[in-house]
């Protein structure tokens, strides 16, 4: 398989919100109601909010695409800026920075180097936008996640709080120097 890493555009904006209704639920905690995160997805990861996700200029949105059947298999997100969570500000020491929002890959694409490859690609794009690090949360209980951040240099730098359907989960906080 030969995968390509672009910019998203807004005619990604269907194929970006399936990916993500397929991926975001593997990332939730064992326990969360599947009716919770069918309106996380709806509210947050839609076709209408990944076209608004695209055009908004304080993020970049990078998609990972196989270039033999034209499918998005791959996507991460991008927020420039400071934290605006008080606990993330206090926890990333490297200013400027750039919060790694969503990194999801396909689960039949798992351990074909798609992840490596967009995850490259999301350092590119940081250094490129001038940024001293890349920041993400995650769930404490996504052990497959935190292993492969680790495996790229992410470390452990703080806590967050993170609300899915009224439900507040623990998040670590992940910190990259690039």
């Amino acid at each position: 398989m030969t995968v390509s890493i672009r910019l998203a555009s807004a005619s990604d904006a269907p194929r970006l919100a399936h990916v993500a209704a397929i991926t975001f639920p593997l990332a939730c905690p064992p326990g969360t109601a599947l009716v919770e995160i069918a309106r996380f997805v709806t509210t947050h990861l839609s076709a209408e909010r990944f076209a608004e996700y695209a055009a908004d200029p304080d993020r970049t949105v990078l998609v990972a695409v196989d270039e033999e059947t034209d499918e998005v298999v791959a996507y991460a997100m991008l927020v420039e800026g400071d934290p605006s969570d008080d606990d993330v500000s206090r926890s990333v020491a490297a200013r400027p920075t750039v919060e790694l929002s969503k990194f999801y890959v396909l689960p039949d694409r798992h351990g074909q180097g798609v992840a490596a490859r967009l995850m490259a690609a999301v350092f590119e794009t940081a250094v490129t936008d001038g940024a001293g690090s890349v920041w993400l949360g995650v769930n404490t209980e996504n052990g497959r996640a935190r292993a492969f951040y680790a495996g790229r240099g992410f470390e452990g730098v703080g806590t967050r709080r993170f609300v899915v359907g009224g439900r507040t989960h623990d998040d670590l906080v992940l910190e990259c120097e690039v």
